[in-house]
Formats: structure tokens, sequence, C-alpha cells
């Protein structure tokens, strides 16, 4: 089942619950009359926690209503404000012969969370010193897949890792940056915690639906141009270990999401007036404008820089090293 949190058409309804489908979006908000949920995300907090005793109603109300067309509603992130947000770090091999890495996470700020139709606004920060350090000099967008968590999830195995992963969903991991392709204040989550910089969605799609989390596709449109084109086989460490290691290390609970990392291949800058596209399959695609309020410009395209991991630009760089 697809599920996502929508509001309209009218006022005064809020955001409620609803079945995403081919014909469109079914509403299901009568199905959570009886859930204690005070706002969005303790909604859908609530529905991870009791989907198995909720989704034959689900189902069956779906059944029973006209489906809402995608484009007079408004879709609305499907967790608005996640306890957490847990992203890995370089978790793709990137078609590179090199040395496995450790594994290793950092936490992204949740309240960055917009969803699809909303804007990413790219702060007033340029590369000019900024608390005794240089600011960041671009932008740029990582598409992810997103695991979102059944909770309480504490010291779960890898073998036994579905038992804490509700369902999969889209999100954008947009990075300030500094010295080429590194983070904005690196080794810190500063430059991945702006407001706006985790635009998520559209939908989740529940475990049951998919059969490997590592078989999946993810694809990024910037004003129509393919960049991101990656699959989920690639992860370096893939999500039954990224399971086992965050539990780990704390307690996960219902509607916290891990992010999984990206193909760093595919990287390029966001820029004013720009419309981008995530897409991950089984899960669906989701859109978001950008917006520069100081109308800067950087070259279209994927990032060739240093420390770039596309193919051609590491061609480049062999034969500028004078190597085959």
């Amino acid at each position: 089942m697809r599920l996502m949190l929508f509001e309209g058409p009218g006022a005064g309804q809020g955001i409620r619950l609803g079945v995403l489908r081919e014909d469109g979006v079914h509403d299901v908000s009568r199905a959570t009359v009886g859930l204690d949920a005070s706002t969005p995300q303790q909604l859908m907090q609530e529905v991870i926690d009791e989907y198995d005793a909720l989704a034959p109603t689900l189902e069956e109300v779906a059944d029973a209503i006209l489906p809402l067309p995608l484009d007079i509603v408004r879709i609305r992130p499907p967790l608005p404000r996640p306890g957490k947000i847990l992203c890995c770090i370089g978790n793709y091999w990137e078609h590179e012969q090199r040395e496995p890495r450790a594994l290793n996470m950092f936490l992204k700020n949740p309240d960055a969370v917009i969803g699809h139709g909303d804007t990413v606004v790219l702060p007033e920060f340029t590369d000019a010193p900024i608390a005794d350090g240089p600011g960041p000099y671009v932008f740029q967008h990582e598409a992810e897949l997103g695991l979102v968590i059944k909770g309480p999830a504490r010291k779960v195995s890898r073998d036994n890792w579905r038992s804490a992963v509700f369902g999969v969903t889209g999100m954008i991991d947009v990075s300030a940056r500094a010295e080429g392709r590194s983070s904005w204040r690196q080794g810190s989550w500063m430059g991945k915690s702006f407001d706006t910089f985790a635009p998520m969605g559209p939908c989740i799609t529940t475990l049951d639906e998919i059969v490997d989390p590592n078989r999946l596709h993810v694809n990024f449109w910037n004003n129509g141009d393919l960049r991101h084109n990656y699959d989920t086989d690639d992860m370096e460490h893939p999500v039954p270990q990224l399971i086992e290691f965050a539990t780990g290390i704390m307690t996960l609970h219902s509607g916290d999401l891990i992010a999984c990392g990206t193909n760093h291949e595919g990287l390029g800058p966001l820029q004013d007036g720009e419309i981008c596209e995530i897409e991950v399959e089984k899960v669906g695609r989701m859109t978001i404008h950008v917006k520069d309020p100081l109308k800067r410009t950087w070259e279209r395209g994927i990032y060739m820089g240093p420390n770039s991991t596309n193919p051609e630009a590491r061609r480049r760089e062999r034969e500028a090293r004078g190597q085959a």
C-alpha cells in the first residue's frame, strides 16, 4: 500500500491520510478517526504502529471511495517531522575499485523536511568567511532511498531487519558544499540541515510491496535533464546492515527515517528557478522547486570537479596524470 498525507480540496479538513493509487488519492481518513493523533506526524506514526490491524479497513475504505485527482490536492511529506533522520555517508561503490569504507551516518535536521510541490530555499550564505571559516560555495542534490522505521527498534540483527522497517520513501539530501565535493562544515551535520534541505515523498510504500530494497532504481531530473540514475544494489552497506548498525547505537522509533546515501556520480548544483524531480521505484515521483534569494548561477550539469566519482571525470583525471 502507498500511504500519503494530503490536504484539500476545500478548506477546513486539515492534513489527512490517503492511499495513493494509479487513479489518484483515496481519502481514507475515516479509517483513522479512532487514532489519538494531534499532528500529521503523530497520525503517520500511529498508522505505522497500528498498521497490521488497520490495513484491511484502509483497503476497504479506499475501494469504496472515489479517488481525488492529484492536481486538486496538496501532497504533504509523509513524515512531516521525524524524530530522527539518520543519513548514510558515502554508502555506494560508484563503480570504483577501492578499499572498503567503514559504515558511518550523521543526523539531519528534522525541521528541514518539505514535501511534493514545495520549495528548497538556498541560504544567503556565500563562500565569504562565516564564524571563522569559509562559507559554502554551492548547493547540490543527493537523491536517496529512505527507510521508514517501525519501532521501537533496538539491537535488531541484520537477519531480522524487516521487523524494524515499515516501508520506503524518497528523500533529497540537499547539501551545502565547500572544498570541491566536501560537505560544508565537514565532520558535522550543519551543511545538510538548512531549512528546506530534506524534501521527502511523495508517499510511503509499505514493505510488503518491496521484495528487496536493494533492488530498486532511483532517478533524479533537473529541469528535465537526468542526473542521478542508479540502482540501490550498488550500496556498499546494504539495508540489513544499516538497520543492525543504527539500532545497535540507538533506539529507533516509528516514523524515524534512515536515508541510505546516494550514488555521487550524478551530483549537480541546485539554483534559482529550477524544477527538480526524484523518482524511486515502487514509490513514485516527487517534484520540488528551487529559490535562491541571491539569484546565483553555477554551471549546469553534473559535478566534474575534485573528488567527482562521475566516470567521465575519472577518465579526465587519469588522462591528466598521464595514465591509460
